[in-house]
């Protein structure tokens, strides 16, 4: 019964503060009279540099399902590349109902297709997952570096507000302090002697993330991998970065401007399923300090958002409707 409760608030908790957050954002605009120019912003938006956009997430997504076939070779597994994307498009269409589920779904796809054992399919993603982690630390160290007088701007101007006096420098400090301290603890916990069945859990996430750092290093085709993996990541910002042309007032937006709001808009995913609500908002606090407008702001990153999502809804859908009967022309045709 308790296990049923946790597992429902993991999903019902995102699913509630995404829809929170997309009241909160309506309402903040209807009470600065700016609904009207919202509305104006998405009509007269240049939907050319959307569709590009989409065709770079695209080309990023099919790399991702052809990259994966380089931590499964070692293990004696050749994938079918078509079974890898509809398995990839599968786990992003499941993540917008239930974060975090989708790649557990992916390894069951690829399971269930390619009969390869789960176990070892999930090891495979987690090796990708530490390779997609330390793009995204490094990420979000640049933004930092690059950006930290802004950043500590927007902190204090959110803090004057709501703490007073506490300013930016110092929750930056706290931050750092906490990771420092979070690394600290979870390098005790995992050399800890123990039976406690949650440390032992730990113990087992830590160690499946150590092996997938080994599993790239000792990888055969690493830089083929590690190839793929910048490109993924590259991939994703240029798909971001073309958007700011579909707007006149984002076209002006420095490059650390654009680097900033696809950091701050990727962390704002996790919050929320799919990042409804959490990703909009996300980006137009970093807009308004480059002078674009709130309606403005929230306009374009509810573009940015729904192309996005629209896009998994469609290739994710199709990979479900058609991945049964791919496989059993596939299978038919192995056996001619």
């Amino acid at each position: 019964m308790k296990k049923h409760a946790l597992t429902a608030l993991k999903i019902l908790f995102p699913l509630a503060l995404g829809i929170y957050l997309v009241w909160y954002f309506y309402k903040e605009i209807k009470a600065e009279d700016q609904l009207d120019r919202l509305v104006e912003a998405f009509a007269r938006a240049d939907y050319f540099w959307v569709l590009l956009s989409l065709v770079i997430a695209t080309l990023s997504h099919l790399s991702r399902a052809y990259r994966w076939k380089y931590t499964l070779q070692p293990l004696g597994y050749k994938p079918d590349f078509l079974n890898s994307f509809f398995a990839v498009m599968g786990g992003y269409l499941i993540n917008l109902a239930v974060p975090r589920l989708g790649e557990l779904s992916r390894c069951g796809i690829m399971q269930r297709y390619e009969k390869i054992p789960f176990e070892k399919l999930l090891g495979t993603v987690i090796a990708e997952r530490v390779a997609d982690l330390f793009i995204l630390l490094a990420t979000i160290t640049t933004i930092v570096f690059l950006q930290y007088d802004v950043l500590q701007e927007m902190l204090n101007e959110i803090l004057a507000e709501s703490l007073g006096k506490v300013s930016g420098t110092m929750v930056i400090s706290l931050l750092l302090a906490l990771i420092a301290a979070g690394v600290g603890t979870l390098i005790f916990v995992f050399k800890l002697k123990t039976e406690n069945k949650f440390i032992l859990a730990v113990q087992k996430v830590i160690k499946g993330v150590l092996e997938g750092v080994a599993g790239i290093y000792t990888m055969k085709h690493k830089w083929y991998f590690l190839a793929h993996t910048v490109f993924i990541w590259f991939a994703y910002l240029m798909m971001f970065y073309v958007c700011f042309f579909a707007l006149p007032e984002t076209t002006d937006v420095p490059l650390e401007g654009v680097f900033t709001a696809f950091g701050l808009g990727g962390l704002a995913i996790a919050l929320t399923n799919g990042g409804i609500g959490a990703y909009p908002l996300a980006v137009q606090a970093i807009l308004l300090l480059y002078d674009v407008d709130k309606a403005t702001g929230g306009a374009f990153g509810w573009i940015v958002w729904a192309a996005q999502t629209a896009m998994i809804l469609v290739l994710g859908g199709i990979s479900f409707a058609v991945i049964s009967t791919y496989n059993k022309k596939r299978l038919a045709k192995a056996a001619e």
